[in-house]
């Protein structure tokens, strides 16, 4: 599973509006007003035929919000109680533990997403990745 492009560009296009306007993303309300009027716009373009057309808004609405604020494509196993452990060995190898069991999920993360979670899980601990010396 990837993230869809119309994902993509809503994300983008939060990103951007954050950038130019200062917003906090840490605000829940912000973001979601944020990502609520991306939505809105990417489906009134998608209606006129310029993009393709979003399946389920709120769904993406949900991937937006966990891909700015939570972890992305692995945030439905942070949020499920019964996933024990997750793991990575390369960006297409994204494994779980449920009951001791280790399961290959169908998640194909990109080098950047990949980068991108490993710097937002590390941030909370106040370490940071540092290609120069990785095991810090």
């Amino acid at each position: 599973m990837r993230m869809s492009q119309a994902v993509a560009i809503i994300t983008d296009r939060v990103r951007e509006r954050v950038r130019r306007d200062g917003a906090d993303l840490g605000d829940e309300g912000v973001a979601e007003r944020y990502i609520r009027d991306e939505v809105q716009r990417y489906s009134e373009r998608a209606l006129g035929g310029s993009l393709p057309l979003l399946p389920d808004e709120t769904h993406a609405a949900s991937q937006v919000l966990a891909t700015l604020t939570g972890f992305g494509l692995l945030q439905p196993y942070f949020d499920d109680p019964g996933v024990e452990e997750i793991w990575i060995n390369a960006p297409e190898k994204v494994f779980i533990a449920r009951d001791g069991v280790s399961e290959l999920t169908d998640l194909e993360l990109t080098d950047t997403e990949v980068r991108d979670l490993v710097e937002r899980m590390l941030q909370s601990s106040g370490r940071r990745v540092d290609l120069s010396n990785p095991t810090n």
